[in-house]
């Protein structure tokens, strides 16, 4: 990195010490004690130029020494505040102290000067994490994942990991799944994943921290059947065997019967799913989880006016959730009702616009309309998301992507 040489007043010589001697003349006697016993620190701070401070500072920091590097990282970017590598590593030796919030505030200003922040996003979500700034920490974890997840394995697994609990938290079940999936299928079992993958797999929108002691065991249950079903190879005898002992501990319990249907629906047993979705919603009748789940698998059984039944359900329930509109669109294209099924295609659009199995089935039912404009925009916009790695994508939408095609009708 070019860098520049401090003003002429920092040379050395008569020039440089002026300054220090003006602020001296000027201050009043009952501290000029005090400024004439801080020359000897600040001036030659003062004279030294920029380039100088930059080099000790990674002199600093590669002998790790790193509070001498910290105090002459500060003293760089506040003598040239644009100097992107000293926010970068000032912010990073804070992170590496537990410093959080001088953490975040300085890798803020590196975020916002560099052109490619790269792993900065994930080091910035991380230090929010733990200030507990929970909004601010997802969002720069996407941004970090829109910038294609660059850093070390470990930094890929840490904030990975950070980013799925921060999603059940939020609520997105499938997306934090997919995510903790991945980190099982690459670094094998551990007892944080399987507890992040229970709290995700019975939907209970809490971090590790926050859910009541007495449920650790159904937790830890339904965790380890995720873990063993997420695997490549699969193991779905001990996947089973730990839902197994879920349901005969915890049967009553809301969102475990839909766990199960989801393990069998996995595997492609959707007889076997059917029951679970059914018995969940005995539990809790107003589940739109399992009601567009269960509208899912009859969807595939091409039982259409079932579909569409459930799915219809689970919109009155949940308005907000794009997957239901999604799938209640589909099942209505199925039995001839396009206007119908154009509508509810167009809200889950709004919704997740993002989505490029929703696009399709949009331009399919404004093809079957006769609104080609709108059918040739809806398709392009399928193919330009298609060939876009998607941030978080759900196993069902990706199988739905392998499936599609432009000119496909369902």
């Amino acid at each position: 990195m070019q860098r520049s040489t401090f003003p002429a007043t920092q040379s050395g010589g008569s020039q440089g010490a002026a300054p220090c001697m003006m602020v001296a003349m000027r201050a009043p006697f009952f501290v000029l004690a005090f400024v004439l016993a801080a020359l000897p620190s600040l001036c030659p701070a003062a004279q030294k130029g920029f380039d100088q401070i930059a080099r000790d500072a990674d002199t600093a920091r590669t002998a790790d020494r790193m509070q001498d590097a910290i105090r002459l990282y500060r003293q760089g970017v506040g003598l040239r505040p644009s100097w992107q590598d000293g926010w970068w590593w000032l912010g990073s030796l804070y992170y590496e102290q537990d410093r959080f919030p001088e953490a975040q505030a300085a890798l803020a200003r590196f975020v916002a000067m560099a052109p490619k922040p790269g792993p900065a996003y994930a080091f910035l979500g991380l230090s929010e994490y733990e200030m507990h700034d929970y909004a601010r920490a997802i969002e720069h974890f996407r941004k970090w994942a829109l910038h294609g997840s660059p850093g070390t394995d470990a930094l890929l697994d840490v904030a990975g990991f950070h980013w799925a609990l921060l999603l059940t938290r939020e609520g997105r079940f499938v997306h934090a799944l997919y995510l903790l999936a991945a980190k099982a299928q690459k670094r094998g079992y551990s007892p944080a994943l399987a507890e992040a993958m229970g709290l995700a797999s019975l939907r209970m929108a809490s971090l590790p921290e926050e859910y009541p002691p007495e449920r650790r065991e159904m937790v830890w249950l339904a965790g380890k059947a995720a873990f063993y079903a997420s695997l490549q190879p699969h193991e779905f005898d001990r996947a089973d065997e730990y839902a197994r002992w879920l349901l005969l501990h915890y049967s009553e319990e809301p969102n475990v019967h839909y766990f199960r249907g989801t393990l069998f629906d996995f595997r492609k047993m959707h007889d076997a799913a059917k029951q679970e979705y059914q018995e969940e919603l005995r539990i809790s009748p107003q589940h739109a989880p399992a009601m567009v789940e269960l509208a899912r698998t009859y969807l595939v059984d091409h039982k259409f006016d079932e579909a569409a039944s459930w799915a219809k359900g689970a919109t009155e329930i949940a308005p907000g959730d794009p997957v239901a509109h999604y799938v209640l669109g589909r099942a209505l294209l199925a039995t001839g009702h396009v206007e119908e099924s154009a509508r509810e295609l167009e809200i889950a659009v709004r919704r997740a616009p993002d989505s490029a199995p929703i696009r399709f089935q949009l331009a399919t039912a404004y093809g079957k309309l006769g609104r080609k404009k709108e059918a040739e925009r809806e398709f392009a916009v399928f193919a330009s998301l298609k060939k876009k790695p998607e941030v978080l994508i759900s196993p069902a939408e990706r199988e739905e992507l392998q499936e599609e095609r432009p000119g496909q009708s369902q």
